[in-house]
Formats: structure tokens, C-alpha cells, sequence
């Protein structure tokens, strides 16, 4: 049996805001709560649907001393589910993502950055 993705790390310096950045990004709900320490994950049974399917995995935040310092060598790709690209970066900026530019150039995805500086892509034309 291979293993399997569960949960993706992120430091940060405010575990809390951040959590919360994302909730509202992702329509997840926290998880699980200790000091410097916050997970959040999807619902268990999707809104609307009348039984679970896969979970996605949980992202967990933990408190780090030290600032970000580069460009991340791993992000997430978001891909709207309800709304065109550009409806979902207005709805981004206003929960306080901000654009970003990593040198990518003209490409169909938008590259942004969550309120730390995490850099994560908002995709034209892949749904879920």
C-alpha cells in the first residue's frame, strides 16, 4: 500500500489569522486547536450532498520565529468553483490576499499571496 497525502504543513507567525485567512478561502472549519499550533480541514460531508466523499487534506498551521524568506517551493492551485477567475481573485483580495509576482509572465493562472506572503495560484480552466 503507497501512503497517503493527509496534511500539508505551514509556518507562519499567526497560526490563528492564517487558519482563518484559509477557512474563508476554502470553506473548511478548524480542526483542532493548541498553542502556536492550528489545523483545518473540509467539512466531512460536503454541503448539499447526501454522503462523504474523499476529504481533501488538512493544512496545519504552527508557529515558526522566523520569517518568510523566498519564493515557496511548494503551493496550492486553487481553482474556483462557482465563480470565474477573476470574480475569485476580487473575493481573494478582499479576504487579504494580495497579486504577487514570482517572474511568471503571462499565463492563464494569477498568482497571489496570502496575508504571510505564501504565494498560491488562482487557475482559469481546471474545475474540480
Amino acid at each position: 500500500m503507497a501512503s497517503k497525502f493527509t496534511e500539508l504543513g505551514i509556518d507562519c507567525a499567526d497560526p490563528d489569522g492564517l487558519a482563518r485567512f484559509w477557512c474563508s478561502v476554502l470553506d473548511y472549519e478548524v480542526r483542532g486547536e493548541e498553542d502556536g499550533f492550528v489545523t483545518i480541514g473540509s467539512p466531512e460531508v460536503p454541503e448539499g450532498r447526501s454522503r462523504p466523499g474523499p476529504v481533501p487534506p488538512t493544512l496545519a498551521f504552527a508557529r515558526v520565529p522566523e520569517g518568510k524568506a523566498v519564493k515557496n517551493r511548494l503551493h496550492l492551485d486553487l481553482s474556483p468553483t462557482d465563480r470565474d477567475q477573476a470574480q475569485e481573485v476580487r473575493r481573494l483580495l478582499d479576504l487579504g490576499a494580495r497579486l504577487a509576482d514570482v517572474g511568471q509572465g503571462d499565463q492563464s493562472w494569477i498568482v497571489m499571496a496570502d496575508p504571510e506572503g505564501n504565494e498560491f495560484c488562482v487557475l482559469a480552466g481546471r474545475h474540480p
